[in-house]
């Protein structure tokens, strides 16, 4: 019989390991290798995506992107209220279930690309585009467009 523990046990073993996985990988992934490793964890009903508040998540994007996500929660909790990021940015979307993606890469220059993910959430056709950077350790998320505008705009407020 599985209990409660066992299961939230496996859940973090699993969740882990996925973002280990990410990360792990990201220094010899093509660009379209590694958005693909992020956008697997959003396809079913029951998908956890990857959540902001997991260090190995955060490490996905470049240091100012990270600086800027964290300023956003960590003035929200001082003025006890939602950040401005109230969605996942992956898929501009609080909920979601997806069946599938279609990612296409662009160059945008020297270790640099942008991705542009096109998915169907709940009847609702959704385009990201990824501003994507290459260091030392492999890619990193520089940049998300939606409908709604960039992430830095919204993480700003503004």
């Amino acid at each position: 019989m599985i209990t409660r523990r066992t299961a939230i046990e496996t859940f973090f073993v699993l969740t882990t390991g996925t973002i280990i996985s990410l990360t792990a990988t990201a220094a010899e992934q093509a660009p379209k290798e590694f958005l693909e490793a992020i956008y697997k964890n959003y396809i079913g009903k029951n998908a956890r995506g990857l959540p902001l508040d997991k260090p190995a998540t955060m490490r996905l994007f470049t240091p100012s992107l990270r600086k800027a996500i964290d300023d956003d929660a960590k003035a929200a909790a001082k003025r006890k209220d939602a950040p401005n990021l109230d969605g996942d940015p992956f898929v501009d979307a609080q909920d979601w279930d997806i069946k599938s993606f279609d990612i296409s890469i662009q160059d945008a220059g020297p270790d640099k690309a942008r991705g542009t993910v096109k998915f169907n959430n709940e009847g609702d056709d959704k385009t990201v585009t990824l501003d994507l950077v290459k260091s030392a350790d492999g890619w990193h998320i520089d940049e998300i467009t939606t409908a709604d505008g960039t992430l830095r705009k919204i993480l700003s407020g503004k």
